[in-house]
C-alpha cells in the first residue's frame, strides 16, 4: 500500500464561518491555525497547502483571562536604536478590532513561504456582516 500524499489536484477545499464571540483568544486561534493547516482532514499532508478557508466574524467580541487586557503587551521594533514601541491588548482593541485575532492565528502557523499561503485564507471581521456569501461557508464550532 502507497503512502498518499496531497497535491494541487488532489484538494478541495471548503469554506467555514466561527463565530467570535465570547471566545477565548489563545484556543480559537489554535482550532482555526489547525483548519487552515488542513489536519482536521484524513488527507493532511505536511508539505502541502492543504487546508481550508475561514472567515472569523465578530473579532472585537473576544474573550481575555485574566488581566490580559492590561498586562498583554504587543512589540513592534522600527531597527533603529530605541525604536521598540509597545502597545496594550486594551489599546491594540481599540484601534484595530481584527489585529488580535490576526496575529494570534498567524503566529500558530508555519513561519515560511507555506504558512504565508495558509494565512491568505484567513479572513477576520470585527462584526457579524461579511462579504463572502457567494462562497456559501459553512459553520464552524469551536
Amino acid at each position: 500500500m502507497k503512502t498518499f500524499m496531497a497535491n494541487e489536484q488532489t484538494i478541495t477545499r471548503k469554506w467555514f464561518v466561527v463565530d467570535a464571540t465570547d471566545q477565548t483568544l489563545g484556543r480559537l486561534a489554535t482550532e482555526v491555525a489547525s483548519v487552515l493547516k488542513g489536519k482536521h482532514k484524513p488527507t493532511y499532508t505536511p508539505h502541502v497547502d492543504n487546508g481550508d478557508y475561514v472567515i472569523v466574524i465578530n473579532a472585537e467580541k473576544i474573550h481575555l483571562t485574566g488581566k490580559k487586557w492590561d498586562d498583554k503587551t504587543y512589540y513592534s521594533h522600527s531597527g533603529y536604536p530605541g525604536g521598540l514601541k509597545s502597545t496594550t491588548a486594551k489599546e491594540v482593541m481599540a484601534k484595530f478590532p481584527t489585529r488580535m485575532v490576526e496575529k494570534a492565528i498567524t503566529g500558530m502557523l508555519p513561519h515560511t513561504s507555506l504558512g504565508s499561503q495558509m494565512a491568505k485564507k484567513l479572513f477576520v471581521y470585527a462584526g457579524p456582516e461579511h462579504k463572502h456569501q457567494a462562497q456559501q461557508p459553512e459553520s464552524l464550532e469551536v
